[in-house]
């Protein structure tokens, strides 16, 4: 084997280790159904809720969308034309500079602009972790998949503000890796954002998070955000977080930080 290979099979494992970050930070919610573009059926009231919310984030803007941002030193591409997408996350390890790209669900990556055969475990693992990565920084884009299940729960009061109360859950077929994790999303009744949002998950022992949006961005038409990430005790039922959250009983374990957003259509 010559040296150059031996290091490319090195920088594979390597990378494929440094991604098995603790779940809550990416939440493997792999969504691999496209974006319905025509609704004939009657709404019910929590897809009327998205709708609006999906309208209040970016609405039809988001199926051309062409956005470039940075998040934990990684840099992400995701580029919609209707019901096909094509994302990208580009970083170097060592010397080499790698691009992990994922269009209409397959996946492939490059190093050195060299393309290489992974396994299919690694090739899932990637996949779910760009395609996680997008799904957060672009909600509440695909809530309204054919994989998604919505439940309206009740409206709500937080911090003096009125809510809409969403569960959130996903068939198995087209709904990931991770169909069976369970999302509510408070959604704020004056402005249709989400303003908070909170997932059960059940790899790795499972666990509970809650998170807090901040610092809203307009960019071009489309709302990003950032997000406080909380942990509640495994087994605390989502809809008992805001008032863990109020009462300060939530503990804050990491940032969800988008940098650098670029529109790319304009350039």
């Amino acid at each position: 084997m010559s040296l150059r290979k031996l290091f490319l099979v090195i920088i594979t494992a390597s990378v494929f280790i440094s991604c098995k970050d603790d779940k809550e930070n990416t939440v493997n919610k792999t969504i691999t159904t496209t974006q319905d573009t025509i609704v004939t059926k009657k709404l019910s009231k929590s897809q009327k809720i998205i709708a609006e919310t999906i309208a209040a984030h970016g609405g039809t803007l988001y199926n051309t969308a062409h956005f470039s941002f940075v998040f934990r030193g990684n840099t992400y591409h995701f580029k919609n034309n209707g019901n096909n997408f094509e994302y990208k996350k580009i970083y170097t390890k060592d010397e080499f500079s790698i691009t992990d790209a994922l269009k209409n669900g397959t996946f492939s990556r490059t190093i050195n602009n060299q393309e290489i055969s992974l396994s299919n475990k690694l090739t899932k693992s990637a996949s779910s972790g760009i395609n996680s990565v997008i799904y957060f920084a672009t909600l509440p884009y695909k809530l309204s998949d054919s994989a998604v299940n919505s439940k309206f729960i009740e409206t709500t009061t937080i911090k003096d503000k009125q809510y809409n109360v969403i569960e959130v859950t996903f068939n198995k077929n087209g709904g990931g890796e991770d169909f069976d994790d369970e999302f509510y999303y408070w959604i704020n009744t004056n402005t249709n954002k989400i303003d908070y949002l909170a997932y059960s998950y059940n790899v790795n022992k499972g666990g509970v998070r809650f998170r807090s949006a901040y610092n809203p961005r307009v960019i071009d038409g489309v709302t990003f955000q950032d997000y406080i990430n909380y942990k509640a005790e495994t087994g605390t039922h989502l809809k008992d977080l805001p008032k863990l959250f109020e009462a300060g009983k939530l503990k804050e374990v990491s940032r969800i930080q988008t940098e650098n957003i670029i529109n790319l259509n304009k350039h």
